[in-house]
């Protein structure tokens, strides 16, 4: 497959344009949005906690009421069977540590070392305990695995997790580059249960979770991220696509620095 983001943004925008009508035509009623390890590089030593963050969910308090979080596209690269392949259902998909490819390739995935911790609950605010997340993100070269030339036979960045008792789960990455078109993001879907979500059946919501801009301009300042800087000043954040109508549910809260490795934390509702 040829590495087109353009392409992939036509598909997304589509799949928005639906969306937005939608949301027009319901007045948006009841529809409140809801708030991507060790080092692989090196760079500037500050720990950071990022004030960008500081509307998000992360440290809702548990019981609290929420709004589930809104669907979103999956984009071109799901890798959910949808469109072209299918990483759900391969044996080693049901892994926390997602930098390294699996079967028949091992190849780690390089970038600055990212863990991300996500709190499932339902709207009532209880924990969704048992749900499974599948994850997956591009790369530091803005390339996701599967579908991308560059690592079109690599599987990595991609993995589900199941939820605890309290909701939780994480998962250890490397923080992804910017690609033209698109504000740095992390996809991932939402399944009842482990069983469902390794057959790609029953998805309960699709949605993205958004990057703080001054913890990607720390990143994209290390090796590896060159093009990362000239794409992340050509999409500000209330231009893009799927977060100009508002990240305030979305967005991570992020704290580490480039030389330990940051953490992303993100606790949403989904419907119940």
């Amino acid at each position: 497959m040829t590495d087109n983001h353009d392409r992939g943004l036509q598909f997304d925008l589509a799949t928005l344009i639906g969306r937005r009508r939608a949301l027009s035509l319901l007045g948006g009623a009841g529809l409140t949005l809801v708030a991507c390890a060790p080092p692989t590089t090196t760079g500037a030593t500050s720990t950071t906690t990022d004030p960008a963050t500081t509307t998000g969910t992360s440290s809702t308090a548990e019981g609290t009421p929420l709004d589930a979080i809104p669907e979103e596209t999956a984009g071109p690269y799901p890798g959910d069977g949808s469109n072209g392949p299918n990483a759900l259902t391969q044996s080693g998909i049901v892994r926390s540590d997602i930098r390294s490819s699996f079967g028949s390739s091992t190849r780690t995935a390089e970038g600055v070392g990212l863990t991300i911790d996500l709190t499932v609950r339902k709207e009532d605010g209880t924990p969704y305990a048992g749900a499974a997340v599948y994850l997956w993100h591009c790369d530091i070269n803005g390339d996701y695995s599967m579908y991308s030339d560059r690592v079109k036979n690599e599987n990595f960045l991609r993995g589900v997790q199941e939820s605890d008792s309290a909701g939780e789960l994480r998962f250890v990455s490397v923080f992804p580059g910017a690609y033209a078109g698109r504000w740095p993001h992390i996809h991932f879907e939402v399944y009842p249960s482990l069983t469902e979500a390794t057959k790609a059946g029953n998805k309960i919501v699709t949605s993205q979770l958004a990057l703080p801009e001054n913890t990607c301009k720390e990143v994209y300042g290390t090796t590896g991220y060159t093009q990362s800087v000239r794409n992340l000043t050509r999409t500000p954040l209330k231009q893009d696509m799927v977060f100009r109508d508002g990240v305030d549910h979305q967005m991570a809260a992020m704290s580490g620095s480039t030389a330990a490795g940051y953490t992303a934390s993100l606790t949403f509702a989904v419907e119940s």
